[in-house]
């Protein structure tokens, strides 16, 4: 007789956990074909509650409070109900159709975007994009020169005051070459030589050894900031000294709008004008190491645990039309992308200086109108120059 009461007592909950999952999946169907937005979090939710709520049933049972499968029914039910107001609730994340092509066949993928749009550069902010001009450029800053007579012929904006970015590299070159260090100098990337100010990354790890050749040679044709970093600090008195070096050869050039703050160019305090960079660029052009390692497409180097293949960031110098001599490119988002060159046009040797271009490739494609407008005697015709600058000498 005791045996049968303890077989009926045991048997009483499993009947309820077995009635209230039975509900459960009930609900969850009826759920889904009423909600098909939210079917899955409140089919997950609702799943969730009922093993919850079976799981209390079975317990008060056993205490003897006598919850019944309707109760169970009840509670599940409110439990779905609230799980899809919740999920209806929810605001709503837009997405963006993609297509790609993979393997020759077009497809279509939805995907969720959070777009955030980048602060206008200093040019931008001061309007020196809404200057027009007969070239209809995307660099708000334009100025070219004839380097032989340093003649103005094309001129928009030049003697705004802007960051420069990584053309500062050029006068980061002059300076540890007219120091008269030894290139053959092993010189240590360490701690100290990482971007700080912006968080930027870099090929040279921390613990790299490269002679100071090497890593002028990256500097100026792809723009390694590390490398950079680590010939200011090998200077004689060290970063301090190299950077008071750079102002004084600045003003040594007649650079009287320039100020530089670093050898990298990776700080908005890196400021000129075209027109000083046009001077800077001419001085820098006077040294073969720099025209020859501005204007490699490639290079490979060894620092001591492994080896790192560079390339060029001036897409123009893999292209055959082109006759460049010297160049450099920058950026940072104060100054937008930034180029100046000097190049050889219809057999006129030119120095261009474009800045803060807006688009990776922009500045290139302004050069190539540029180019295209000497080509077809837009130089020789009057007026020369084509500026809006306030102030300026041109017209």
């Amino acid at each position: 007789m005791k045996s049968d009461k303890l077989l009926s007592f045991k048997l009483v909950p499993s009947s309820v956990v077995s009635t209230a999952l039975s509900v459960a999946v009930s609900v969850v169907i009826s759920a889904t074909l009423v909600a098909p937005e939210g079917a899955f979090a409140a089919s997950q939710n609702a799943a969730a509650a009922s093993t919850a709520k079976a799981k209390k049933t079975t317990k008060t049972s056993k205490k003897g409070t006598g919850s019944t499968p309707a109760k169970v029914a009840k509670n599940v039910g409110a439990t779905s109900v609230a799980a899809a107001q919740e999920d209806d609730a929810r605001p709503t994340v837009k997405k963006r159709r993609v297509s790609y092509t993979m393997n020759g066949r077009h497809r279509t993928a939805v995907r969720r975007v959070a777009f955030e749009p980048r602060q206008p550069t200093v040019g931008q902010a001061f309007g020196l994009h809404e200057t027009p001009d007969s070239l209809m450029l995307r660099s708000g800053v334009a100025y070219v020169v004839d380097q032989n007579s340093l003649e103005p012929l094309f001129d928009k904006n030049s003697r705004a005051v802007v960051p420069i970015a990584s053309i500062t590299k050029l006068m980061t070159a002059m300076v540890v070459l007219d120091s008269k260090a030894s290139l053959t100098e092993s010189i240590d990337v360490t701690d100290e030589d990482r971007d700080y100010e912006k968080n930027t990354g870099s090929r040279l790890s921390v613990g790299s050894v490269l002679s100071r050749e090497d890593m002028l040679h990256i500097a100026l044709m792809a723009s390694e900031n590390r490398a950079a970093a680590a010939l200011s600090r090998y200077y004689p008195g060290g970063r301090p000294a190299f950077i008071a070096a750079m102002n004084a050869k600045a003003k040594q050039l007649g650079m009287t709008d320039t100020h530089f703050e670093n050898s990298t160019g990776l700080s908005s305090h890196n400021v000129s004008t075209a027109r000083d960079l046009v001077k800077m660029v001419n001085a820098a052009y006077q040294y073969p190491l720099i025209r020859q390692f501005s204007t490699d497409r490639s290079y490979d180097v060894y620092t001591g645990k492994r080896n790192l293949a560079y390339n060029s960031t001036n897409a123009l110098i893999r292209n055959p039309s082109w006759d460049i001599g010297l160049q450099k490119t920058g950026f940072i988002n104060e100054a937008g992308e930034c180029l100046v060159m000097q190049t050889t046009v219809h057999g006129r040797p030119v120095i261009m200086v474009l800045l803060d271009s807006s688009g990776k490739y922009s500045r290139f494609a302004d050069a190539t109108r540029v180019r295209t407008w000497i080509d077809n005697g837009g130089a020789d015709q009057q007026p020369h120059i084509t500026s809006a600058d306030a102030g300026g000498a041109g017209t």
